[in-house]
């Protein structure tokens, strides 16, 4: 019985800024978006370069304040993609860490961290 992909839960509390952060800025696109009433709070999946993330309004879903990493092989490259679209709500750098990663770290408007590393070339 093998296991398959892991897919985190982000606790997301407002739909346009989710949409901004994650698809606009983040370059995500949406796969699914679920509402049990027009008026209920949104579930919905995003991915990229396959990555999926669920981002939930519902209460009891996620904690506002999780962290994630995502392993990248080009972290310049990302780091250059993302600061080329001067989002006004974030500036990340690169970080290289004693453990043998360069890592860019940069918070949602919910307060959950994402993690982008890539193991140092020099290790």
């Amino acid at each position: 019985m093998p296991l398959s992909t892991s897919i985190a839960i982000f606790r997301s509390f407002d739909e346009t800024k989710a949409r901004e952060f994650y698809c606009g800025y983040l370059g995500f696109d949406v796969d699914f978006e679920h509402r049990f009433t027009p008026d209920a709070p949104l579930y919905m999946q995003v991915s990229r370069d396959g990555v999926a993330l669920h981002l939930s309004e519902h209460h009891g879903d996620a904690t506002p304040g999780s962290t994630l990493r995502i392993e990248t092989d080009d972290i310049e490259a990302l780091h250059r993609e993302l600061t080329n679209k001067n989002y006004k709500y974030a500036r990340p750098g690169i970080l290289d860490q004693d453990w043998g990663f360069r890592e860019m770290i940069i918070a949602d408007p919910f307060g959950n961290k994402i993690v982008f590393a890539q193991v140092s070339k020099t290790t």
